[in-house]
């Protein structure tokens, strides 16, 4: 009777043996909990593979499913999510747990941020509170990877990762030489005379603080097509002239502030098109990945998109009532009203991230030619609109090859004829100009531009023999020193941004929302987290990369599930909506954060301090902010015409103005 039982002995003890086959898992060192991470699963050359891995958690529940398509290996390259640590299950595996790395709580990625900003406006210091918030993060993944001595690694990788790999960018490194060249030439121009000639001319027109902030907020819109140039090029142009007029250096920190990014956001034809485009084109590849949903262009979708930009078209409003009207509110009146009794710059703070540029007074005895500084400051703006326009034909020259598979070199307007052959397809003279300026350069052509206009500078100093060469050169030595501080700080803030993006903090606040929200209040959620995600990590685009891949998907999917079923016309609306609100809430989260670089370079621009120009910042981004996502965003999203939402939006702004406002003219 025994050996009739013998196969069936056999085969429960092979089955048993399949079950306790034995897998290795390889990761990082260190993991965030439930982000997918990069990792090798190795088989013993016994064991097999089955058509699909099954990963379980602790109670034994699916989390996640691996399919196998190369049965034959004994290694397999696989995305991973790890929520407990030192423990992984597979089911039907036995998985060996020493390799496995220390688990991090993705709860832990928004301390550093948050921390760096807290310390910032606590104790007004802002590299402390950089090189603190850099630390959390190296010290916290440390931590996890090594256990206690990783905190003392996580020091030196302050330096040693993070602060190299901020300058170890490209594009990083074109802001700071661009910003170098920026202070080289207005300290040759101050010297020069050229910038009291401007002073002396705009003087007959900013006659007074009123309109010495209408022109400061008059050139921050003309200057629309780059946020950087805008902010370095206004603040340094206008800061003699508002100190004339007794304006504070905060009031004129805020209207550079917040004329830069806004205007760049919303102009048709910007330096910020470009990046906006291949964003909402990343959410549209997930939507269109199964079948052609949205059959409408990228270029198309962020033009209809405008009529929903409420927070930077009142941000425009609000600047403009507020300088007409003569009142301020909060730590801003203060600031004025200590102006207007001569005190410019804030007596009571630390002034070590000042500019010192008002130290170079012109040289005695000569002329003070305005053209002096008009010819270099138009060389930096027509110069940046020439090489966007150079490196746009280049850029798509190269994808008209692509397309055509030839290796032809056409001129500009061949190139102009042939642009409806591109796959974002621009049939339209706006469109056109978008798809030209977003394929262009724009760290070349600041780096250009602001080079060429250094050289003019000294020529015309030199040449009118204004000062020696040798002397003209110190001069410009000098402006290059006087951008060191405001530098230094915009490298720890990269620096910092480079750890919020490897601890994942923009997924820990997307997460936070969830998906279970009803279509009408996403533009104004997506609009509320992309603001914290902006204040966290200091950056508008950074914000926007992140959140627009996956926000787009998600209000799309959310729109047209079982549940809603919103017709195309208002899935559409929405989802303008939602475009539209990542990029207005990026740039008010801009607006609040002290580790935003386009917030240090307006300090640095206008002499101000930064956490003083932060200070009195805040209050107005806050007010401006809360009104657009409640009237103009979420009022939208109910039904209400855009048109409609955004005067009920620019009228409750005046009434804001009118009840908590106070004038501060008059005061001698």
């Amino acid at each position: 009777m025994m050996w009739r039982l013998l196969p069936f002995i056999l085969l429960l003890l092979f089955r048993l043996n399949g079950f306790t086959q034995v897998i290795t898992v390889n990761a990082p060192s260190f993991v965030f909990e439930g982000i997918s991470t990069p990792a090798e699963i190795i088989k013993e050359h016994s064991a097999t593979w089955p058509e699909y891995l099954v990963q379980l958690d602790e109670k034994g529940k699916c989390i996640d499913t691996i399919f196998i398509t190369d049965q034959a290996s004994s290694r397999l390259e696989v995305e991973l999510k790890f929520y407990t640590e030192n423990q992984v299950n597979f089911k039907d595996f036995e998985v060996e747990q020493s390799n496995l790395p220390g688990v991090v709580p993705l709860w832990t990625s928004i301390l550093p941020p948050l921390i760096a900003i807290f310390l910032a406006l606590v104790f007004k210091e802002v590299i402390f509170a950089l090189l603190s918030g850099v630390f959390i993060g190296a010290a916290i993944m440390g931590f996890y990877a090594e256990g206690w001595i990783g905190i003392l690694t996580g020091f030196y990788r302050i330096i040693d990762t993070y602060i190299i790999h901020a300058l170890n960018d490209s594009s990083h490194l074109s802001v700071i030489v661009f910003s170098i060249v920026i202070g080289g030439i207005v300290a040759v121009i101050s010297k020069n005379g050229g910038m009291q000639g401007i002073v002396n001319r705009v003087s007959r027109f900013a006659n007074s603080a009123r309109n010495g902030q209408l022109t400061t907020w008059a050139l921050g819109i003309l200057i629309f097509f780059d946020d950087y140039a805008n902010t370095l090029v206004v603040g340094n142009t206008m800061r003699a002239i508002t100190d004339k007029l007794k304006i504070s250096r905060e009031k004129l920190a805020y209207i550079v502030d917040s004329t830069a990014a806004p205007v760049s956001a919303v102009a048709f034809v910007t330096t910020w098109i470009g990046a906006e485009l291949g964003y909402i084109s990343d959410g549209l590849d997930v939507i269109n990945k199964d079948e052609l949903v949205i059959t409408e262009g990228v270029y198309s979708i962020f033009l209809s998109s405008l009529s929903y930009s409420f927070y930077p078209i009142m941000t425009l409003f609000f600047i403009f009532y507020i300088i007409y009207r003569g009142k301020d509110y909060g730590p801003m009146y203060k600031a004025e009203h200590r102006a207007r009794r001569g005190k410019v710059v804030n007596p009571e703070e630390n002034t070590g991230d000042l500019t010192e540029l008002e130290d170079l007074e012109p040289v005695k005895g000569i002329k003070y030619k305005a053209r002096n500084a008009v010819i270099p400051v138009l060389i930096v703006v027509l110069g940046t609109v020439v090489g966007l326009l150079f490196t746009g034909f280049e850029s798509l020259n190269q994808q008209l090859n692509e397309i055509s598979g030839l290796s032809k070199l056409r001129s500009w307007g061949e190139i102009w004829s042939e642009l409806e052959l591109l796959p974002t397809n621009p049939d339209s003279l706006t469109k056109k100009i978008g798809s030209l300026i977003g394929a262009s350069d724009s760290y070349l052509a600041l780096l250009w531009s602001s080079l060429t206009a250094l050289l003019f500078a000294v020529l015309l100093t030199v040449g009118q023999k204004i000062m020696s060469l040798q002397a003209t050169i110190e001069t410009v030595v000098s402006g290059f020193k006087t951008m060191v501080p405001a530098i230094l700080i915009l490298i720890l803030a990269w620096a910092l941004a480079s750890v919020t993006d490897e601890m994942h903090t923009a997924d820990f606040l997307t997460g936070v929302i969830g998906d279970r929200l009803p279509p009408w209040i996403i533009p104004a959620i997506t609009f509320v987290l992309s603001a914290f995600v902006a204040f966290s990590t200091g950056s508008s685009w950074s914000t926007m990369a992140l959140v627009y891949p996956l926000i787009l998907p998600a209000a799309w999917a959310i729109c047209n599930s079982e549940t809603y079923q919103y017709e195309f016309a208002d899935s559409m609306a929405i989802f303008y909506n939602t475009v539209s609100a990542v990029l207005a809430g990026s740039v008010l989260g801009d607006h609040c954060s002290p580790i935003s670089d386009t917030t240090i370079l307006s300090s640095l621009a206008s002499g101000s301090n930064h956490i003083d120009h932060v200070r009195t910042q805040i209050p107005y981004a806050i007010t401006v902010g809360s009104v657009s996502v409640i009237v103009g965003t979420l009022f939208s999203a109910l039904g209400l015409n855009p048109l409609i939402a955004l005067l009920l939006g620019i009228l409750a702004l005046v009434l804001i103005v009118e009840l908590l406002g106070k004038r501060v003219d008059g005061i001698s």
